[in-house]
């Protein structure tokens, strides 16, 4: 019996999977798991007859240096919401991808990344990794429309704020269908 290329890779796949649900992996080896997860999964859009459009803006977010905002002046921009903990290894998996992406579109996109940790912890680890991203906590109740249950969450609103990508889970937000999508919510 002769195994081919694909059934390797699928074995792979089952293989990561089990290890990710069913053994105690340490922390870093569950960060590389959901890496070569996350290499493969670009998020997808939501069918726009399924889209949902966010109707209160009131949100109230502080920052590292403990200036307060709202996500209310970001009305009419395009957002990028990202819900996360140092903790998750999905999420530590995925942030890589965010800092690409954000120092590309930093200036042309509003990020929001929200901490669902510790400041201090927060604070370590992104020093640790050298990441440079605007990184909030929660002041006031999530909208609706963005809770979950699950981190990491991430939301993609356009300019007249339809929710256009509801991912949970670890995903490669710094692929090429990604920043096509944001080109051209950015255009609209």
């Amino acid at each position: 019996m002769k195994i081919t290329k694909e059934q390797i890779s699928n074995g792979i796949w089952i293989l990561a999977i089990v290890l990710i649900l069913f053994t105690p992996l340490g922390f870093y080896p569950r960060v590389w798991v959901n890496k070569i997860v996350a290499t493969v999964l670009s998020p997808s859009t939501v069918d726009k007859d399924e889209q949902s459009n966010l109707k209160n803006y009131n949100w109230d977010l502080i920052d590292l240096e403990g200036k307060q905002t709202n996500l209310q002046s970001r009305k009419g921009e395009v957002i990028l919401i990202n819900v996360w903990a140092t903790w998750c290894p999905p999420c530590v998996a995925e942030l890589p991808g965010f800092a690409d992406l954000y120092k590309d579109y930093g200036d042309k996109v509003n990020f929001a990344f929200v901490a669902n940790d510790e400041k201090q912890k927060v604070e370590t680890f992104l020093k640790k990794k050298g990441y440079d991203l605007p990184v909030y906590f929660q002041v006031s109740a999530t909208p609706k429309e963005l809770e979950s249950g699950s981190i990491p969450v991430t939301y993609i609103l356009d300019k007249q704020g339809n929710i256009v990508v509801d991912k949970t889970g670890a995903a490669n937000w710094n692929s090429d269908k990604t920043r096509a999508l944001l080109d051209k919510l950015i255009a609209e």
